[in-house]
């Protein structure tokens, strides 16, 4: 399965290494990878593809991770975000 993870909140420490963390727990590969700070605030898009895993539990996973980090993390599979954006 590949994905789009896209992780939004206030930049502190730690975002990137708990995120990335919890994608090797996953056994997530990340593909692609762009972040970016602006007036203290921190996006990051990434494109990552995993074995065979329950894409309930993958967003549940990362939207657990992202409350402890206190960062939204939404998870979209790749097929649905690229029909949402086809002009």
């Amino acid at each position: 399965m590949r994905a789009v993870v896209t992780v939004v909140g206030a930049d502190k420490i730690g975002i990137v290494a708990g995120v990335t963390a919890t994608l090797a727990e996953l056994e997530a590969n990340i593909l692609e990878i762009s972040q970016t700070l602006m007036s203290g605030a921190f996006t990051m898009m990434m494109l990552v593809e995993t074995k065979e895993i329950d894409f309930q539990v993958f967003q549940e996973t990362l939207g657990e991770k992202g409350k402890a980090l206190g960062v939204s993390i939404h998870v979209q599979n790749e097929a649905i975000f690229n029909a949402m954006h086809k002009l």
